[in-house]
């Protein structure tokens, strides 16, 4: 069992972690505006089974070999980077629909969903991340250590979830207001996708 004064400092640092914007924070804001909250939330929600898949990797040691094997780092990590490459180019080249109501929900939140996971997933930093962080605030002596680094590992996955709904609340709401400029509608695919270029070639150019 974690105790009290431990864990009241890490649900500090977490909540610090989560609340300022970062990649996450920025997929979920670009999903929220050009397609709506609940494809935002749907992001948000993808992005937390991703760390919920690197709390579990952190705890069995996987993370470890990643961190070991700067081949296997690199495979990821460009793997990661050109999909969201990819996915920025193909927002770039999406067409503007004709009618600006009808791009009120330019992808599905299944859609959403499955691309956030896949992205947090294929971000090795983010492994390297739980990796080095869950461990500060295990105590041996409070019990089992893989029990406690779930426990951690879940309260960061929801407060989490918190901060990208509440980004995904506002920046849905800002984008519906935007949709009905239909010079904004035009723009907002290729803002989208610069995001998602910008956070590939982020991706890309980092070190472990």
């Amino acid at each position: 069992m974690i105790d009290l004064t431990t864990l009241i400092a890490y649900i500090a640092v977490v909540l610090g972690f989560v609340f300022i914007p970062g990649p996450a924070t920025l997929l979920t804001i670009a999903r929220a505006t050009s397609s709506g909250t609940r494809v935002g939330i749907a992001t948000g929600a993808g992005i937390a089974a991703g760390d919920v898949f690197h709390t579990v990797m952190a705890m069995i040691g996987i993370s470890a070999v990643v961190a070991a094997s700067a081949t296997l780092f690199s495979v990821i990590k460009y793997i990661g980077a050109g999909y969201l490459i990819y996915l920025g180019i193909r927002a770039i080249m999406e067409k503007t629909p004709a009618n600006p109501a009808a791009g009120a929900l330019a992808i599905s939140a299944g859609k959403a969903f499955r691309q956030a996971v896949l992205t947090e997933v294929l971000n090795p930093k983010t492994a390297l991340f739980f990796l080095a962080f869950l461990p500060q605030f295990v105590r041996p002596e409070n019990g089992t250590v893989m029990l406690q680094m779930a426990a951690l590992g879940v309260i960061f996955v929801v407060l989490g979830l918190f901060s990208t709904v509440v980004f995904a609340v506002s920046a849905g709401r800002l984008g519906t207001f935007l949709r009905r400029n239909p010079s904004v509608l035009r723009w907002q695919g290729k803002i989208v996708g610069g995001i998602y270029c910008a956070l590939g070639v982020r991706l890309a150019l980092q070190q472990r």
